[in-house]
């Protein structure tokens, strides 16, 4: 049986805006994004990202930059390194903006106020409302303890965020929105799906339009790219899970599974996974919720064998889910719930739930990402066999790790 654990085991963070998506820029440090939205309102917009460590006893999150995008919230965002230069996209209302990360290397000994950047490239260094620091636990007694043997205790990476090029990528004459964007593991190629119903595939970082696929008659809710970039999955409020060819935009395969007579199912979320770390073998995970109340029907974490279209297993789940991550290698896979806030983590092949956080937010989790094992730097503990962090729009950013165990049921 799963172990279950306290929500406030892993908060790491409060932040004053809500949250809607979330990515790893290096092996610890996680970038959240969310807002507002345009209406005046107070509450910003724009990212933050937060330094990860481990003082021996828990994972700990120091601010090291907030970037302001004006009247623009940011509901999705990809990020991707080269070695050399980090860039950053995010859906931004109908377009995708892409944003340059410069990092340098500086003496953690210096002691700065985390600066504030806002879309006109200005950065000002600010005194954090007493609201903004309440549950950020890089201000708490436990930052100042000694942090274990993995982390950096003399130098920290600095970054800034400079906006670059940005491209139209919906064109729904009713309201265009971009809903989620996915870059390629080679940093070549990125896919963007709307409201519009198009999956559209650009070439990365120009930009430049690949091919538009009139893929769906409904908005798409989520897409990814395969490991080896020759697919992409798509799910679309139409009720479809497609597989495309990312080579000629023509339709691979569908993806079905028999529903239970007299229910409807949507799809949610997809994820593709490393099969034994071959970047040519891929699994794919989808969530899917019943249409209405659950009542006896339940919602489902899925794993497909996307080479042959066939659905492999299913773990039965008792409320609606929301959100979905893949470990980088492959062996985990995680779950977010709609209405009680809960976070799951399960072995990717078995689908066998090993941990289990109750009401880790007070509200649907928006975003999941996982610590990832193959980026730059040693892991950030070596006691955790894998970790994941959550976000949600209750402003809370909160980690979940699995302690190495000798083995795995089957």
């Amino acid at each position: 049986m799963a172990p279950t654990r306290r929500s406030t085991e892993g908060l790491l963070a409060r932040v004053n805006f809500p949250l809607y998506t979330v990515q790893m820029l290096t092996s610890r440090h996680v970038l959240v994004a969310g807002g507002g939205g345009s209406a005046n309102t107070g509450v910003a917009n724009g990212f933050e990202i937060f330094e990860l460590a481990h003082n021996g006893k828990r994972f700990v999150a120091e601010e090291v930059i907030r970037h302001e995008t004006g009247r623009t919230v940011v509901m999705n965002c990809a990020a991707h390194s080269n070695g050399r230069r980090t860039y950053l996209v995010a859906g931004q209302e109908s377009h995708c903006q892409l944003y340059i990360v410069n990092m340098k290397v500086v003496d953690a000994s210096e002691k700065t106020i985390p600066p504030v950047e806002n879309e006109t490239n200005v950065s000002e260094t600010r005194k954090r409302k007493k609201s903004e620091r309440e549950g950020d636990y890089s201000n708490n007694q436990d930052q100042k303890e000694k942090i274990d043997s993995n982390s950096n205790c003399y130098r920290k990476l600095q970054f800034e965020i400079k906006p670059n090029d940005s491209v139209q990528t919906d064109f729904s004459e009713d309201e265009p929105v971009q809903r989620v964007v996915c870059v390629g593991r080679s940093g070549k190629l990125m896919a963007t799906g709307g409201t519009d119903g198009h999956v559209r595939l650009w070439e990365f970082p120009t930009l430049k339009k690949k091919l538009d696929v009139k893929a769906h008659t409904k908005e798409v809710d989520d897409l990814h790219i395969s490991p080896n970039e020759k697919w992409v999955a798509s799910i679309s409020k139409d009720g479809r899970l497609v597989i495309w060819s990312s080579e000629t935009g023509k339709k691979v395969r569908e993806l079905t599974w028999s529903v239970p007579e007299g229910v409807k199912y949507l799809y949610k979320r997809c994820r593709f996974a490393l099969l034994e770390e071959d970047v040519h073998k891929s699994r794919l995970f989808s969530i899917t919720n019943p249409v209405g109340r659950l009542g006896k029907h339940k919602a489902y974490l899925q794993l497909w064998d996307p080479h042959e279209g066939s659905l492999k297993k299913m773990a039965p789940c008792s409320e609606s889910l929301s959100a979905l991550a893949v470990s980088d290698n492959g062996k985990f896979v995680a779950v977010g719930t709609m209405f009680s806030g809960s976070v799951s983590i399960y072995i990717a092949f078995s689908l066998q739930r090993v941990l289990h956080v109750d009401q880790a937010h007070s509200m649907f989790v928006t975003g999941l990402e996982f610590l990832p094992q193959s980026l730059d730097g040693p892991p950030i503990t070596s006691t955790s066999e894998t970790a994941v962090v959550s976000i949600s729009v209750d402003n809370k950013v909160c980690i979940h790790s699995v302690d190495y165990r000798s083995k795995y049921e089957s």
